[in-house]
């Protein structure tokens, strides 16, 4: 777990770094994939997922 949780905080952080330069390149695309693969196999995914759904349920209860 502990070594899982390193990852995923390494594969953020290049994330967020490469965001910040502006060019999301295929590299870093790929990083971000693997960042969304290892968050998914922590014990923080059910917790983003219910926060997910919640925005997408108050986004489509939205009407213009």
């Amino acid at each position: 777990m502990a070594i899982s949780i390193s990852v995923v905080l390494l594969l953020l952080i290049l994330a967020v770094i490469f965001m910040r330069n502006g060019g999301l390149k295929v590299s870093h695309a790929l990083v971000c994939a693997l960042l969304g693969f290892f968050m998914a196999g922590t014990s923080m995914a059910p917790t983003i997922h219910s926060g997910l759904t919640a925005t997408a349920d108050i986004v489509s209860s939205l009407h213009p």
